[in-house]
């Protein structure tokens, strides 16, 4: 994650320590390491007969600075091989030479890079990106512009922004400013996701910390980043990245820059370790950190929009446009993400590898599998991305809690305070074998429109109206007493519920979705997505021919 620092415009874009591995060369792996098999799995869903590039999917980015553009800025005369649709500062059109960054080019060239020396994640998307430009000239209200003017590019149809920069405290406005999420630059990221229907992807705080806005945010995803442990594969959370409980030594550095209270930052963990990343001076160079993680999950939406709107261009059954909806995105790759390997039997729902913390502990080791108030693992959140499981996720189709459904699937809905919407699984599921489930909806802050356009000012604010409660239950399919759930999710602090536990007998069960308390108002959209395993179910031994291009 880039950090504002406190010089000219390019000794500022020098990240954390953490993020320059090595010196430039101009060797690049042509084996694409994090996108490839021991990665995301994005390469798969290039191929045939999936054919997913991102075409047609509008995705933005929000940084410092900004990638150069060959006939446009000098810099960029070499022809770098990156899909940018339209470059901004702020919120007006980017000035020839100016703003442009390596830290930018490389976060970017993670997303829609077409060169062969460093293919993207969805190399055929089409990126819209702002500078928020220099400390002197820029501060919260230019970013939360910036992020705005991004939304409303394509029409207003852009489906996720990717962050990888924050904000330090000590230039928060607010006396003994906290991550409380009140932040305005916290609070913009969460009125555009809902106002604009787009999913924000921030970066993570890590190193040596001073970043850490906007990753208190609830409407979006925040990203921790993995290296390559005991093999090729990425399976372990970075000892760089600043998501840990404070203990010890530099505890008071994480206290402050972690969530203020029990709400957990980390939604979800990408590959950043040591990747080959091409500059603004077409040299290969070996980075890390969360700024290249980040990206990753931001261009996976691309993929996934592309085969959505595939779908309903085919008028596919059980699809909608709700598989648009920001929300259905977040649940879909939060639940989707890999945690522990399958052992070849399914019954942990096909996952290639085990994810490790820092301290090389598993999910099911950490508080999140055990205390129900804790959706999410303090330093992977849900687990690690896998671009071809969330693509499955997504395929098995939209179904609504009026009928029985599949036994992977997700919706999109509303509900009322005070009740309950009941998903029961139509194929009866093997004892021992785990369900994931996931869902996920907006915290509620408005505007403070005081010229009334329906837009952020620079001399406007925003109010926080809280978040309304949900929870999530696995249950028996018979039963209806709570006091029988296999498992819940029952945070009242987090804007995500998870669960991820085994069913102890072979039979049919049912998740509940219910929203127990109200903040705001009576009704609430969520997202949600589940994953189990049918009986006879083996996820291993799924095959492209299973999820169908139409």
């Amino acid at each position: 994650m880039q950090r504002f620092g406190r010089s000219s415009l390019f000794v500022k874009f020098m990240a954390v320590p953490t993020v320059f591995l090595g010196n430039a060369t101009a060797i690049a792996n042509p084996l694409y390491p994090s996108i490839s098999d021991s990665g995301i799995q994005a390469l798969t869903l290039h191929a045939e007969p999936y054919d997913l590039l991102g075409r047609k999917i509008a995705i933005g980015q929000v940084e410092i600075g900004r990638p150069g553009k060959f006939g446009f800025d000098k810099r960029a005369a070499w022809q770098p091989q990156l899909n940018l649709s339209e470059l901004f500062y702020v919120d007006g059109k980017a000035i020839s030479d100016e703003n442009v960054d390596d830290h930018a080019a490389m976060v970017a060239s993670v997303m829609v890079s077409n060169d062969k020396r460093q293919l993207g994640v969805a190399p055929a998307a089409r990126l819209f990106v702002s500078a928020v430009g220099s400390l002197n000239d820029a501060g919260q209200p230019e970013e939360c512009l910036a992020t705005q003017h991004i939304a409303r590019q394509n029409s207003g149809d852009v489906r996720a922004i990717n962050f990888s920069f924050g904000e330090s405290l000590d230039r928060d406005d607010r006396p003994n400013p906290v991550l409380d999420g009140n932040s305005l630059f916290t609070q913009c990221l969460d009125w555009t996701a809902r106002v604009y229907d787009v999913l924000h992807v921030v970066a993570g705080n890590q190193g040596s910390g001073g970043i850490p806005i906007p990753t208190d945010h609830f409407n979006g995803i925040t990203t921790a980043y993995t290296t390559q442990f005991q093999g090729q594969e990425f399976n372990k959370i970075d000892f760089a990245n600043l998501s840990d409980i404070p203990e010890g030594i530099g505890s008071s550095l994480i206290r402050a820059e972690i969530n203020d209270g029990d709400r957990r930052a980390i939604s979800l963990a990408a590959p950043g370790s040591r990747l080959n990343l091409i500059t603004t001076f077409n040299k290969i160079k070996r980075v890390s950190g969360t700024s290249f993680a980040a990206p990753h999950i931001t261009a996976t939406v691309a993929l996934l929009q592309e085969y959505g709107d595939r779908q309903i261009k085919a008028q596919a059954t059980n699809w909608s446009l709700d598989s648009r909806r920001h929300e259905v995105m977040k649940a879909v790759l939060l639940n989707a993400a890999e945690k522990l390997e399958d052992q070849g039997d399914g019954k942990r729902l096909g996952m290639a590898r085990t994810i490790f913390t820092k301290d090389n502990r598993t999910w099911l080791d950490s508080d999140a599998a055990t205390n129900p108030e804790i959706p999410l693992n303090m330093q992977m959140g849900t687990g690690q991305l896998n671009a071809l499981r969330a693509y499955r996720q997504l395929a098995g189709g939209q179904w609504s809690p009026t009928a029985p459904v599949a036994s992977i699937g997700w919706n999109y809905d509303e509900i009322d305070h005070q009740s309950y919407h009941d998903y029961l699984i139509q194929t009866p599921l093997p004892a021992s074998s785990f369900v994931a489930a996931t869902t996920a909806w907006d915290r509620r802050v408005e505007l403070n429109d005081l010229n009334d356009n329906n837009r952020f000012d620079v001399n406007e604010t925003f109010q926080d109206l809280g978040l309304n409660n949900l929870n999530l239950y696995l249950l028996p399919a018979t039963s209806d007493n709570l006091k029988d759930a296999i498992c819940h999710s029952d945070s009242r602090v987090d804007s995500v519920e998870h669960l991820f536990c085994p069913v102890p007998t072979t039979g049919q069960y049912k998740l509940r979705v219910m929203f127990a308390d109200r903040a705001n108002e009576r009704q609430q959209n969520y997202g949600i997505a589940w994953w189990s395993a049918g009986e006879n179910y083996n996820a291993t031994a799924e095959t492209p021919s299973q999820f169908p291009r139409q």
